[in-house]
């Protein structure tokens, strides 16, 4: 850039002009470069990806279990004003962050409980000023929150009723997004996966709660569960694929459970 140079008694002279020596380079050397940079990301993933693995091992998976076995004043005394959730509290953070990409229409829980986490989605709903929660569980809980937003389906999430009364509310409405945590057995969760996967429009969400018991990594002796139901789902059709983003926090009562419905269905790879 234009410089002025200055003699001892401050007169100021001449403008000059520095510059660098004209930079030339070759295709090879272009090439070089790129493979270099390509190698060197190669390598950063591999590292975080090592130290992810690492880290879940040394650390995040204990403290999984010592925040779940202490669910008393943990997840287990999380509330929504006032009303229990029973949630990690970093799963509802990333709840809204998904509502507010996806926008739903219309949310639908297999399981209410309390009803705090439909008051949650129908409060984020409020401040999106968009979506509806129809939420299903077989006790009808007393004392439960009332909101324009939610309505209360009392059956078994599995039961043809059930689901011919949830899809006539739905009607046609999209996108359509869908959270299960009812009964936490294989064979539940997995029908639960199979009735309501229709439902759910391309570009949204099936999440499935509590995959992370059966030693994932907590109560070990669960037996077959949510993950197991998911496993065997995700083998059977290619329209989901697990979005392990939405387990940035690292500490996620749904392991592989976040599942995101593709904008279209791949294509059969041809027989060989």
């Amino acid at each position: 850039m234009p410089r002025r140079h200055s003699d001892r008694s401050g007169n100021v002279g001449r403008v000059q002009i520095y510059a660098s020596a004209p930079l030339f380079v070759t295709k090879r050397a272009a090439v070089t470069h790129a493979t270099r940079a390509r190698t060197a990301n190669r390598v950063k993933n591999s590292i975080m990806r090592a130290a992810f693995w690492w880290g879940s091992r040394r650390v995040v998976d204990p403290f999984h279990r010592l925040f779940y076995d202490c669910g008393w004043i943990t997840w287990s005394d999380t509330k929504w004003l006032g009303v229990p959730t029973q949630k990690c509290p970093l799963d509802l953070w990333v709840y809204q962050e998904i509502l507010e990409e996806v926008r739903p229409a219309v949310i639908v829980e297999c399981g209410t409980a309390f009803g705090g986490s439909a008051l949650y989605l129908a409060s984020i709903c409020d401040l999106l000023g968009h979506g509806e929660v129809i939420t299903i569980d077989v006790e009808p809980y007393p004392d439960r929150p009332v909101h324009d937003r939610i309505t209360y389906v009392t059956g078994s999430s599995t039961a043809a009723e059930t689901i011919e009364h949830v899809a006539t509310l739905v009607a046609d409405r999209e996108p359509v997004l869908v959270i299960l945590d009812s009964d936490h057995t294989k064979n539940h969760v997995l029908g639960e996966l199979r009735l309501y996967a229709p439902l759910v429009s391309r570009g949204s969400y099936l999440i499935v709660e509590d995959t992370n018991v059966n030693g994932h990594p907590v109560l070990k002796d669960f037996g077959p569960g949510p993950a197991e139901a998911v496993e065997e789902f995700l083998a059977e059709q290619s329209d989901f694929f697990v979005d392990r983003a939405r387990e940035k926090y690292f500490l996620t009562f749904n392991p592989k459970g976040y599942l995101f419905k593709r904008l279209r269905t791949p294509k059969p790879e041809p027989a060989a």
